[in-house]
């Protein structure tokens, strides 16, 4: 029988925020929230997530929002990239790791030689701690004695699932995520947690619908409970963007979740054809089934350029595409070094001479447009292309994807989709939310623009 819950509230931590959010289960609609950013402290072994800030604000925000507007159930989820590691009294044993750091150059040597081929993971090599084995290989290796205390290990998600609820789990969406640690084909664990040791050590694996328990009565007074309210299980964030539509959209189809990373999945497709060497991988979904992806720091660059072009006539920008277009005004990968499918390119501008802060903001659009449909055609997507996230309020992207990819873009308002996707992890069901269908039309140029810009990244 599914519950009947009239509000949820969920934990959502994304690489740069977090927030507390409560949704109306018949609407979608968010109708409270709470923000903060999430710092890494560079104090300790190494940086890390404050993690203390981050469960003082979520207590916070549940307090505030348990008395006005209330809700019936928690649902969590988190970017994927990170564990926790627990002791046996169930505190971290260790910081939770900032998977930007760098580790020294002989121990990611040691990880590259005996990680598991990308036709058992299919999980590319990352730099930095982008693959959870890595980072698991550098805490052992580098603290042997802090690795010792470790009792349990905990995808993120779950992390927070069990400060809520004293239950311990694991989950695939999350297992799944580039880590190096799942065989998404067999759906199971791959080698590599035999090689590292750690079998023993992972938490049970659990569904993400599972109701964990109810939040446990120390932390239910502390937020002022009058009643029992279930924790479920939790997800990675990306996999909560693409839930919604394989409850109720036939495959073929593509999902670009868009954040700080732009998360590409061709739902439908098949594993074949993957090259690890540009960034491309599978995730798995909330059902555990192997999806094709490719991705790249697309909000991270965005964010980046944007801020060094400064304030823009949003105004004029649809005439400077024209002109960006016409100059061949360019920008090439990548912003962001160490991801996406043009790996070892550093990031130029190209005929930027003179030109205006709205023809440079035109070619930031230009290039995630490019850079986007290069993700999609990766991994063989098929179908309409739904946008989520910050950059379904971006029009002009919107209207470059769609005259690239000649494909219909669909957009789906509001900041995120990552909240709403979790929240259908208690049974509620999709509320109808509005789509908002962008019109496939030629831009002037565009084709020739976009050869020279290939031509240019060769």
């Amino acid at each position: 029988m599914t519950p009947n819950y009239s509000r949820i509230a969920v934990l959502d931590i994304g690489k740069t925020n977090g927030k507390v959010v409560v949704l109306d289960s018949a609407t979608g609609a968010e109708i409270a929230v709470a923000r903060t950013p999430n710092t890494v402290l560079k104090g300790g072994l190494y940086p890390h997530y404050d993690i203390d800030r981050l469960w003082s604000f979520t207590l916070d925000a549940l307090r505030s929002f348990a008395r006005e507007p209330g809700f019936d159930a928690i649902s969590i989820t988190t970017h994927g990239a990170s564990a926790a590691l627990l002791d046996r009294a169930g505190n971290l044993a260790m910081p939770v790791l900032d998977y930007e750091h760098e580790y020294p150059e002989d121990i990611s040597d040691a990880y590259a030689r005996l990680r598991p081929p990308f036709e058992e993971t299919f999980s590319p090599h990352q730099t930095m701690g982008l693959n959870i084995g890595a980072q698991l290989h550098y805490q052992k290796t580098a603290f042997p004695d802090d690795f010792a205390k470790v009792a349990t290990i905990l995808t993120y998600p779950q992390y927070w699932t069990a400060r809520l609820t004293g239950i311990t789990s694991n989950e695939v969406t999350s297992l799944g995520c580039h880590t190096d640690l799942w065989n998404p084909r067999d759906a199971r664990y791959s080698s590599l947690v035999d090689t590292l040791g750690i079998r023993d050590l992972m938490a049970p694996i659990r569904s993400a619908f599972d109701p964990l328990g109810p939040v446990l009565p120390d932390i239910a007074e502390v937020i002022g409970l009058t009643r029992e309210i279930p924790v479920y299980c939790g997800i990675h964030d990306s996999n909560a963007s693409l839930l919604p539509h394989l409850l109720d959209r036939p495959a073929p189809f593509a999902v670009v979740s868009t954040g700080t990373w732009v998360i590409n999945f061709g739902v439908g497709g098949d594993l074949d054809h993957l090259d690890p060497k540009r960034d491309t991988l599978a995730n798995v979904d909330a059902y555990g089934r192997a999806v094709p992806s490719s991705r790249f720091m697309g909000g991270r660059e965005y964010e980046t350029i944007s801020g060094e072009i400064g304030q823009v006539d949003k105004e004029k920008v649809a005439s400077a595409v024209e002109q960006a277009i016409t100059k061949r005004l360019m920008l090439l990968a990548n912003v962001a070094p160490g991801s996406g499918p043009f790996p070892g390119k550093s990031a130029r501008w190209v005929n930027a001479q003179g030109v205006t802060p709205e023809e440079r903001y035109a070619a930031l659009c230009l290039y995630l447009a490019m850079m986007n449909q290069a993700c999609l055609d990766l991994i063989g997507a098929r179908g309409p292309v739904i946008v989520e996230g910050p950059f379904a309020l971006n029009d002009t992207y919107l209207t470059l994807l769609a005259a690239l990819t000649n494909r219909e873009v669909i957009a789906v308002p509001g900041s995120t989709g990552t909240s709403q996707g979790a929240a259908l992890l208690t049974g509620i069901k999709p509320p109808a939310g509005a789509e908002r269908r962008v019109t496939r039309s030629p831009v002037s140029g565009l084709d020739a623009y976009r050869r020279a810009w290939h031509a240019a990244m060769a």
